[in-house]
């Protein structure tokens, strides 16, 4: 097959829905085969069987990211499977809505657990093999609010900022080793998780989508295939000298 990333092997977790949903679309249709990883296993199978029946080699594994043990069992499993691994997305993620004070130990967390252990648990592991290789390409997916406090946030601010200094910190331990890390950082998106947001909020999704949408300077919400471009973008060899970088993906909302 033919594309940025025929004969790449990819790993996408959180490639149940949203934004690795449309990462694993994406790189499929670019030539990569596939690793992915979600806690919503028959959702993973359906989008399995899909992008097979679509010519892409395409394997799945149900589990936690939140599972140190697990991270290591999914790349030994990507490896067993297809011999390598060149890219890692880091797509799964969680947002739990609650100010300071509203914010359980539980969901603190919870909340650092997924979106920071898990990206953590899991680059390591791919970086174990990516060394082994001599190359290789991890994309973090963090968020605006990495980048800039958000009301209601703490939690999740507090997550993806971290997931942003980490990707620096990593990128600068393999800058020489062939290896690049970079993040990426979008706004509101088009997602699942959103639109949970908000429900949350007692909001129906066509009202919630326009006022994020207007609190956009483009004056539109971001899709996840805006994100999955990204993505391909940065693991690209047209990105080859990019790396540590965090790239908003949010129609300007953090320009001011």
């Amino acid at each position: 097959m033919n594309g940025r990333f025929a004969h790449s092997i990819v790993l996408i977790t959180g490639a149940t829905s949203g934004i690795g949903e449309a990462c694993a679309n994406l790189f499929a249709l670019e030539g990569a085969s596939l690793m992915l990883t979600g806690r919503d296993e028959p959702r993973g199978h359906l989008i399995r069987d899909r992008l097979n029946e679509a010519g892409t080699q395409v394997g799945f594994s149900a589990g936690d990211i939140q599972d140190r043990s697990y991270c290591d069992g999914l790349i030994e499993h990507t490896v067993r499977e297809f011999g390598r691994l060149d890219v890692l997305i880091n797509s799964a993620g969680i947002w739990q809505p609650a100010s300071s004070l509203e914010t359980t130990d539980d969901l603190w967390h919870e909340t650092l657990a997924t979106n920071l252990n898990g990206s953590f648990f899991t680059a390591r592991a791919a970086l174990r093999q990516m060394l082994k290789q001599g190359s290789g390409n991890i994309v973090n997916i963090a968020s605006d609010l990495g980048l800039v406090g958000g009301k209601q946030a703490v939690a999740y601010c507090a997550s993806k900022g971290a997931v942003v200094m980490m990707t620096k910190a990593m990128a600068l331990d393999h800058a020489r080793d062939n290896i690049r890390i970079n993040a990426l950082c979008p706004t509101d998106t088009d997602t699942p998780m959103m639109h949970r947001d908000y429900a949350n909020q007692g909001l129906g999704i066509a009202a919630g989508l326009k006022n994020s949408a207007d609190a956009n300077p483009m004056g539109r919400i971001a899709k996840p295939e805006d994100v999955a471009e990204a993505a391909c973008f940065i693991a690209s060899a047209a990105a080859g000298f990019i790396t540590g970088v965090s790239l908003p993906v949010d129609g300007a909302a953090t320009a001011d």
